[in-house]
């Protein structure tokens, strides 16, 4: 099964709001599929966002089923909040790369060689959580909404790795137990699963 299969999978079997199936009709039509996850950090490659996206759902799934991670928050969240924040969280990144070309020095040949590599081409530059929390708001609206939990998740799912004030960033995980998890998954996705261009 392919990431973008496996993702569409997950996507319809756990997320059933008004406006889910409007959201997963503008995915199919945008770059989401095809899009990398980053230009050289994690999953830099054709795909590489869907395949992240995915990633981070497992590694969701796994840590909030943990016995003290189980005790520790003392909530359960439902399979579709999980997948909503999961396989959400990064679609911010639709219609945010290029692609260029460089020069790079062929080590077998000792030639320079013309090779293609993303670039960053924001073209809605609200943020990076906040973008997706936008964007989702766009289509799951009404009683259908973004629960304030989910909101938050994907909103701070960067942690401290983001540029924001460190306090704000550290009640908003102190406050939403589920913008923790999502952010420790997102970590365990992008540097263990995936690691950085080599």
């Amino acid at each position: 099964m392919t990431a973008k299969e496996e993702f569409i999978s997950i996507y319809t079997e756990n997320i059933k709001r008004k406006g889910a199936d409007k959201l997963l009709e503008f995915l199919k039509k945008s770059d989401f599929f095809k899009a990398p996850s980053s230009t050289r950090y994690h999953s830099a490659y054709e795909g590489g966002l869907v395949r992240h996206s995915v990633n981070v759902y497992h590694c969701l799934k796994d840590y909030l089923s943990r016995p003290r991670t189980k005790e520790m928050y003392h909530m359960d969240f439902s399979e579709e909040t999980i997948a909503i924040v999961a396989l959400l969280h990064d679609v911010c990144k639709i219609d945010f790369y290029d692609i260029e070309m460089r020069n790079r020095k062929n080590e077998e040949t000792g030639q320079w060689e013309k090779v293609p590599f993303y670039t960053i081409k924001d073209n809605l530059p609200y943020g990076h959580g906040e973008k997706s929390v936008y964007i989702i708001s766009g289509y799951l609206y009404g009683e259908g909404r973004l629960t304030r939990d989910e909101a938050m998740a994907i909103r701070w799912h960067m942690g401290f790795s983001g540029i924001e004030d460190k306090n704000t960033i550290g009640k908003a995980l102190e406050m939403y137990p589920l913008a923790l998890a999502l952010h420790v998954a997102d970590m365990e996705a992008s540097y263990y699963l995936e690691g950085s261009e080599k």
